[in-house]
């Protein structure tokens, strides 16, 4: 099995931001995750990263929130998306 795109679409959510989604199911789990998605989510603001949640390899599944990045525990797409847009939500201004 080829890496197969479950989802890459780009939202944009104001004219300065807009957040930015991939996740594809992999053969096999990218070094340093234990299943079998690679996903890249971004919130950019006025031409910045603010979030972003990613498993590179041998890094594994971990966020990033402003400059400082702390390990995700990944369960299912689903609930990555769920998490992500919750951080989105602490983000921007209301």
């Amino acid at each position: 099995m080829k890496a197969r795109l479950l989802l890459n679409e780009r939202q944009q959510l104001r004219t300065d931001a807009f957040v930015e989604l991939r996740v594809w199911q992999v053969p096999q789990p990218v070094l340093g995750s234990a299943h079998g998605y690679k996903y890249a989510l971004a919130y950019v603001v006025l031409e910045v990263c603010v979030l972003r949640y990613d498993n590179e390899a041998g890094k594994g599944d971990h966020k990033h929130i402003g400059s400082i990045e702390t390990p995700y525990r990944f369960t299912t797409p689903g609930q990555l998306l769920t998490d992500f847009w919750h951080d989105v939500d602490q983000w921007r201004p209301a």
